[in-house]
């Protein structure tokens, strides 16, 4: 029996994430010099190449074991949401329109919802027409809709570096290309985002969308000035590069209220996806894209073609919820949660990993570390999952497998006590780390760490918030 550190190498060193079962002989086939034991592999179509398991998916097997303090998942506190308020809708929907409930429905989602959808999104500034929203299988569902819509074999999707990791194995599925622009502590950088463009016209290359997550970013955890969402849109605009502005988090800030959704700046030339994975729960799979119109019937078609319509019941439960509850103190609660948490985290870095650095995000789930540049996240993860402790290795967020230094933390779901015992057992692995280097190479002490993110690659070029 293989021990837990022995799976999750397994699982994001070698790409495993589950045992091969077949109830009859097995069969193999040679594929490139080796055995693939797959009788169907030369069906597939070649676009299935490009599904694979995300690390971070993949990590979940192990990392929810609980004598292992996981930093690695972005799962929302749902804990914190009372189940009255959820039992309460449910109840009345199934006592007044179950029937309805149980039903198909329309493809582009329960009107009375898309209604609701638009006053959470003026929250953020967006002014919109209910007409243009298309409810989906949660936002994930949204941005694979408008994949499938955009990307043949070889398109380019531009995106920050480091960016979403799931968003990265949809472009690949389509057989699209990721350009990565770097950002520093303002968020994407306008400049190299006109390098980036100005080179891919220049390879006759075709740009199909910006992929942006302009508010406390996943990784990062920075998020993107008014003044560059004004930039940023205009570059787009000027070079007919659409923008799909992905906010999951927008709503969950600590302090200060992130600038207005790029959304709320243009009206044709962003899609926008939303979802309540973050502000109500995951489980109810509902999230939503608001597009141009045009875009918009092409969306209805696709999401029928898919799932025929999205979940009547759980659509009009989150309706009845928004219709009685006080959802934007369920919000607010949510943020307190999560900047308790985020403060546990960036006082345990402080305390057991001073010489490291790290991004101070004012909203959202996660902080960025930057690891001394002769550390290997990936690499190294096998042992902190020995030590009981898991992260997000930084390669997981780069489409060309960058990121070594750095790695995610997730701050969301583990509680303040938690976060700082996974602290101490991931400065346990990496002073184990170093010192082992030391002995056989002498690459130096833990106070040899750069002075920034990213200054291993260069990509992630801003200060950290841990440094003055």
């Amino acid at each position: 029996m293989k021990t837990t550190a022995e799976r999750i190498g397994d699982v994001t060193i070698q790409g495993s994430t589950a045992d091969n079962k077949q109830s009859g002989p097995v069969q193999t086939s040679t594929v490139q010099g080796g055995n693939n034991l797959d009788p169907w592999y030369h069906h597939y179509a070649d676009r299935a190449a490009g599904l694979k398991a995300s690390e971070v998916r993949a990590l979940f097997a192990v990392a929810s074991r609980p004598e292992v303090v996981s930093l690695a998942g972005g799962m929302p506190y749902v804990a914190a949401l009372p189940q009255d308020l959820v039992i309460n809708a449910m109840e009345r929907v199934m006592r007044e329109k179950g029937a309805t409930a149980l039903q198909y429905g329309s493809g582009q989602g329960v009107p009375l919802l898309r209604e609701q959808i638009l006053d959470v999104m003026a929250l953020e500034g967006i002014k919109a027409n209910a007409d243009d929203v298309v409810v989906t299988t949660g936002s994930q569902h949204a941005l694979e809709l408008v994949s499938k819509l955009f990307l043949n074999p070889g398109d380019v999707v531009i995106s920050e570096g480091p960016s979403y990791v799931t968003a990265m194995v949809i472009f690949k599925s389509y057989q699209a290309e990721v350009d990565h622009v770097p950002m520093d502590e303002n968020g994407l950088i306008p400049a190299a985002l006109i390098e980036h463009i100005a080179a891919l016209k220049a390879a006759g290359r075709t740009i199909k969308f910006l992929y942006t997550i302009p508010s406390f970013h996943n990784p990062a955890g920075i998020t993107l000035s008014w003044t560059r969402r004004m930039e940023i849109l205009e570059i787009c605009r000027s070079n007919n590069i659409l923008v799909l502005e992905d906010n999951p988090y927008g709503l969950l800030y600590f302090d200060k209220q992130a600038p207005d959704a790029i959304r709320s700046l243009e009206r044709d030339g962003v899609v926008y996806l939303g979802t309540f994975s973050k502000t109500l729960a995951p489980g109810f799979r509902v999230g939503w894209a608001l597009a141009p119109h045009a875009i918009r019937e092409k969306l209805v078609l696709a999401n029928e073609a898919a799932v025929l319509s999205p979940s009547s019941f759980t659509q009009m439960v989150i309706s009845e919820y928004l219709s009685t509850a006080d959802w934007k103190g369920q919000i607010n609660t949510f943020r307190g949660v999560y900047h308790e948490r985020k403060n546990a985290m960036l006082a345990a870095l402080e305390e057991y990993l001073p010489d490291l650095t790290w991004t101070n995000p004012t909203g959202g789930f996660y902080v960025w570390v930057t690891l001394p540049e002769q550390l290997d996240s990936k690499a190294m993860l096998p042992r902190a999952v020995k030590e009981l402790v898991a992260y997000t290795p930084g390669t997981a967020f780069y489409a060309d497998g960058d990121g070594r230094q750095n790695m995610r933390l997730a701050f969301c779901y583990p509680t303040p006590e938690s976060i700082r015992v996974g602290i101490r057992r991931l400065a346990t692995v990496i002073r184990g780390e170093l010192d082992l280097l030391d002995t056989f190479a002498g690459t130096g002490a833990l106070g040899a760490a750069p002075d920034r993110p990213g200054a291993r690659n260069q990509r992630y070029a801003g200060p950290p918030a841990n440094v003055s």
